[in-house]
């Protein structure tokens, strides 16, 4: 018998499927009606880096390059590193070029916030030397628990920083996906997020390597 395509639709919406690495992650939400990932305005080249040194930004970044042969099933908290997906030696590595990318392009950051688990404060760390602990970076207890976990990040996106900088955001791949649509992030890639108050834009995708190239490009 044939699954009725409502039921079907449900199903997939519950088991995302990360592209690049074909890894199967936790059910999340679909995104929001309306929500897309898509740029709204996009800013290329050096336009972007422009408006980056001027602030006001929040810049999402997906962890860096991961093991994927290690999940964090076995986890029994967020401080169990040793039982956790962890970077890989080249993510580290990606991070560490990610900050120095950001300083020598003088893009300033302010508040770095990252999803409690162990490779995206790790992430955060290595790129931009400190870290806040945010909860909501990755959400809350997943639905039927709780329908909306992800409205603290939602919040975090459409809050504009409150100085001349911008805000990072280190975390996952779904609560990016859930509340801004696909495409999915790639390990390492940042959406740059312009925040609009009850609301957000994604106007540019930088992958992990890509920040030194907007010096030069427009």
């Amino acid at each position: 018998m044939r699954m009725p395509f409502a039921l079907l639709a449900a199903a997939l919406a519950t088991a995302v499927v990360a592209p690049a690495h074909g890894q199967r992650f936790p059910p999340t939400p679909p995104p929001a009606e309306g929500r897309t990932a898509v740029p709204v305005r996009p800013l290329p080249g050096a336009s972007l880096l422009a408006e980056l040194r001027k602030g006001g930004y929040v810049i999402y970044f997906r962890h860096t390059s991961t093991d994927m042969s290690r999940d964090d099933r076995q986890s029994t908290s967020d401080d169990d590193c040793g039982n956790q997906r962890p970077l890989t030696e080249q993510g580290r590595e990606e991070a560490r070029r990610i900050g120095a990318a950001f300083r020598e392009l003088g893009i300033p950051v302010g508040r770095v916030l990252a999803s409690p688990r162990c490779r995206t404060m790790e992430t955060a760390l290595l790129a931009f030397g400190r870290a806040d602990r945010e909860s909501a970076a990755g959400g809350g207890p997943s639905a039927p628990s709780n329908p909306d976990r992800y409205a603290g990040l939602r919040k975090l996106l459409s809050t504009r920083p409150g100085d001349s900088r911008n805000m990072v955001i280190a975390s996952h791949g779904n609560p990016f996906y859930a509340v801004a649509g696909a495409p999915y992030l790639a390990e390492g890639e940042a959406a740059v997020v312009r925040p609009l108050g009850n609301d957000f834009e994604v106007i540019a995708r930088v992958k992990h390597d890509g920040w030194r190239t907007l010096a030069g490009s427009d």
